[in-house]
């Protein structure tokens, strides 16, 4: 087996560089971020996972540095994945967008909303590459036919839900830039600002708030939330409310807010009950079976890895509306197992499961790299160790 110290999770070895330039112990660090020296030095070896939001955000704030220096974005192998060859195209149509040169077509609205609709399913079923094709032409052609003046409500409306669920989801799947995510939900924004409509708003709030979750910027992420007035009378209004709320959840339980963390839970959970299956005009996803993932992913984030674990053997995964859920169900019950005695064989087999739905959402995500690291410590000579040095070596990891 490599040696430990081979092993040790990229966002562990960079927390304890940043310590070091910063001249400070164990003791100040962990004291400041409110974890034991122990506690901490485990993180830098990687015999800890770094995979919650709140204590990345405190140890940025012990260390005075952004976040995004200890999580870093993950590493791209050039030709690892089929979908790489897509960025350098979609970083260039945000580019022209953002200089007022999209030099796409003028199309018909419906014909730009087919083409919509086509990607952001291919973006479900985790078919990234597809998506990645079909992406630049698309912004450039959308943005084309908005600077012309031609249906201009409906291109916005198409505007707001191509960056959130299309060109911001994807970046993050992949592992791009969280600053080109971050200029996809600007321009969702944009789009929304310009139009008087509750549901294109929530859309650009969704997209917004998970971009300032990633900063670490919880009470502006809450605030995003809470400012939005959506109704419940149809299903897209439903949808939109209840992704809202679930994203209200998560913030909360980054912040250490157990009481809004239930209560936004809970009406998630009714606004579910109210869908029940009418549709996803949003491709959001939302319904009952969705939001006990998002239960898993807030005990998560709670550090309640045994509730999630819990959580995760009530839901059944062939329920759930897509691959994309059906991989983020695997890849939360690998990362809860992982924390539980004795289930670190059941943990890799959930995160192979997630892997061969999609590789990208295991290889790209930063808490899954950092899982896979600290499972590769103590992994065995098996069947299993075999299984898990091989989707470490494929996420890039020493082996």
């Amino acid at each position: 087996m490599a040696d430990q110290a081979d092993a040790t999770s990229e966002m562990g070895r960079r927390l304890r560089q940043i310590r070091h330039a910063r001249r400070k112990s164990l003791a100040v660090v962990a004291g400041l971020a409110g974890i034991s020296t122990s506690y901490l030095s485990r993180l830098e070896s990687g015999e800890r996972a770094l995979d919650r939001r709140s204590l990345i955000v405190s140890l940025a704030n012990a260390l005075e540095v952004a976040p995004s220096e200890i999580t870093g974005a993950a590493v791209v192998f050039a030709g690892e994945l089929e979908e790489d060859g897509s960025l350098n195209g979609v970083r260039l149509a945000l580019l022209a967008v953002s200089m007022r040169q999209p030099r796409g077509e003028v199309m018909p609205a419906e014909l730009l909303e087919a083409r919509v609709g086509v990607l952001l399913d291919a973006q479900r079923a985790c078919r990234f590459a597809e998506v990645g094709q079909q992406l630049p032409g698309l912004i450039r052609d959308l943005h084309t036919t908005l600077d012309a003046g031609r249906d201009v409500a409906h291109v916005l409306r198409l505007l707001a839900l191509l960056h959130v669920q299309g060109t911001m989801a994807w970046l993050t799947d992949i592992g791009a830039s969280m600053d080109l995510a971050w200029q996809a939900a600007t321009l969702a924004q944009q789009a929304a600002e310009r139009l008087d409509d509750p549901v294109t708003h929530a859309i650009s709030a969704f997209g917004t708030a998970f971009g300032l979750m990633g900063a670490g910027a919880f009470d502006m992420a809450a605030e995003t939330l809470t400012r939005q007035a959506v109704g419940t009378t149809t299903t897209a209004e439903l949808s939109a409310r209840g992704m809202l709320t679930l994203t209200m959840s998560l913030v909360s339980a980054a912040s250490g807010d157990r009481v809004g963390q239930a209560a936004a839970l809970e009406e998630a959970a009714g606004l579910a009950t109210a869908v029940n299956g009418d549709g996803d005009p949003l491709w959001l996803g939302f319904g009952v079976s969705n939001v006990n993932v998002w239960r898993m992913s807030v005990a998560l984030e709670a550090g309640d890895h045994a509730e999630a674990a819990r959580i995760a053997t009530a839901i059944d995964p062939a329920a759930l509306p897509s691959p994309t859920r059906q991989a983020a169900y695997y890849r939360d019950f690998g990362r809860a197992l992982a924390r539980l005695p004795r289930r670190q064989d059941d943990a890799v087999l959930m995160l192979r499961r997630a892997e061969q739905i999609s590789p990208a959402r295991i290889h790209r995500h930063p808490f899954m790299r950092s899982i896979i690291a600290e499972l590769l410590v103590k992994a065995k000579r098996d069947a299993v160790g075999r299984e898990l040095r091989g989707m470490a070596f494929r996420a890039g990891l020493p082996v």
